[in-house]
């Protein structure tokens, strides 16, 4: 079992910026590969960013790319999403996930934290 708890979100404008984070516990943070997902209001949750288990790799989507960066801290058991240049589109539940495989498919993350909400003001 992995617990994983989301923080950082909350309310900016247009242009501003969040760091989110996401704190692990249980089993070793470096033996998997870390991601975010979002999930806007009535729509699907989708991949935003993938990190490898040492941080070396990293893959976005290219709806964020250039202004999200993810990043991990394993002595912390921590992964990081820093979010600059925001946009209303930004607007979302931001959750974190683990998984043992290279992809940006759902299905194979395995562990997921509850989400935090970042909302992005016009």
């Amino acid at each position: 079992q992995v617990q994983l708890v989301e923080s950082g979100g909350g309310l900016v404008q247009a242009g501003g910026s969040l760091r989110l984070s996401c704190a692990a516990s249980g089993r070793t943070f470096s033996n998997y590969a870390m991601g975010w997902f979002r999930q806007a209001p009535g729509k699907e949750r989708e991949f935003v960013a993938r990190i490898s288990r040492s941080g070396g790799n990293t893959y976005y989507a290219d709806s964020v790319k250039g202004r999200l960066t993810i990043s991990r801290d394993n002595a912390k058991n921590t992964v990081y999403l820093q979010m600059n240049s925001l946009k209303p589109e930004d607007t979302a539940v931001y959750y974190c996930a683990t998984t043992r495989v290279t992809t940006i498919e759902l299905r194979d993350y395995a562990y997921w934290g509850q989400g935090t909400q970042v909302n992005v003001s016009s």
